[in-house]
């Protein structure tokens, strides 16, 4: 790798996400005075993907199918000093870039450049049970200091090295790496990481209680990959 980049890389991990990615890219752009590049990493995407990561200004690299194996391969390819991994299917909302550049002015160097943040949970649905659901992730995040990977994550990329990076699992690895930052070390920012609730078409209340499951069978020590044939 090239010599270190000042700036952020975003790392997008993809899997026939053309639905959504396009606006994914585009609440980016606030942030082109920060940015490096934005990094998709896909695991062999059968529809328009790729020409939709192109046409939105996105290098792509083709990486092992995978969340884990994908967000690490787009961070190995980056030589950016920041990174910022996004769901393919997350927008970020607005204000995103100036809450991401003054964590990364002055956030990270109180605990000696070791600090992470993450984005406020949201969902593009109009329906009660997504209040609840993000009520239920503002209080998971608050008290035990736990954000999944569809609130982005933001770090330096020493401290993502000196952590291990993600490890090559299929689910489960946004948590694993949060548990590794430590409640401590986590920031959580005001800014919206707008998620879309198409995975809920089947009910809030049946996928919020698989989600809630597959955590509990990881704390339990089952293989991830067990925990993705459950998750579907």
């Amino acid at each position: 790798m090239s010599a270190k980049h000042p700036g952020l890389a975003v790392v997008i991990p993809t899997l026939d996400a053309a639905a959504t990615l396009a606006d994914t890219l585009a609440a980016l752009a606030a942030g082109d005075r920060l940015l490096h590049e934005i990094v998709v990493a896909d695991g062999g995407s059968s529809d328009a993907t790729i020409a939709l990561a192109t046409i939105g200004g996105a290098r792509v690299v083709a990486a092992p199918r995978g969340r884990g194996r994908q967000l690490a391969a787009g961070a190995r390819a980056t030589s950016a000093e920041w990174l910022l991994f996004v769901h393919a299917d997350t927008r970020l909302g607005a204000g995103w870039a100036n809450e991401a550049a003054a964590f990364m002015n002055t956030g990270s160097t109180a605990t000696g450049n070791e600090a992470a943040a993450a984005f406020h949970f949201a969902l593009d649905d109009a329906d009660p049970a997504a209040r609840r659901l993000e009520a239920a992730v503002a209080w998971r995040c608050r008290v035990l200091g736990l954000p999944y990977g569809d609130q982005g994550l933001l770090l330096s990329r020493e401290f993502y090295d000196r952590l291990g990076g993600f490890r090559p699992w299929p689910l489960m690895e946004d948590v694993d790496l949060v548990r590794r930052i430590g409640r401590r070390r986590l920031r959580l920012l005001e800014s919206l990481a707008l998620t879309s609730a198409a995975r809920y078409r089947h009910g809030y209340l049946r996928r919020s209680a698989r989600n809630l499951s597959c955590l509990g069978l990881y704390f339990l020590g089952l293989p991830p990959t067990w925990l993705a044939r459950l998750y579907g």
